[in-house]
């Protein structure tokens, strides 16, 4: 069993910065893939990034890209999502998520993921 927390989310404006953190308990993160999603008021939850256990490989999607990075520290089992020039429409709640494993074809699809956090709140104002 892994045990997911995000944090870091808030209120920021437009063009602004967060970084938000997924804590990973219950068994050490590595050899775990991760992931964050989002999820808008009304919308499907969507793929934002991802990175694999060693740090390598990450994935991020194409709405984010240059705006968003994605990185993890194996020593402390976290995750962090830095988020860069945000957007109103970047507004949404965020959600760590991961499964065993190296990597996937499929990161980008909720299935894929075994355990998910409880999410956290990032509103951009405009």
């Amino acid at each position: 069993q892994v045990q997911l927390v995000e944090s870091g989310g808030g209120l920021v404006q437009a063009g602004g910065s967060l970084r938000l953190s997924c804590a990973a308990s219950g068994r050490t993160i590595t050899r775990t893939f991760m992931g964050w999603f989002r999820q808008a008021p009304g919308k499907e939850r969507e793929f934002v990034a991802a990175i694999t256990w060693s740090g390598i490989r990450t994935r991020l999607a194409d709405s984010v890209k240059g705006r968003f990075t994605i990185s993890r520290d194996n020593a402390k089992n976290t995750v962090f999502l830095q988020m860069n020039s945000l957007k109103p429409e970047d507004t949404a709640v965020y959600y760590c998520a991961s499964f065993i494993g190296d990597y996937s074809g499929s990161y980008y699809k909720t299935s894929e993921y075994d355990y998910w956090g409880q999410g956290t709140q990032v509103t951009v104002s405009s």
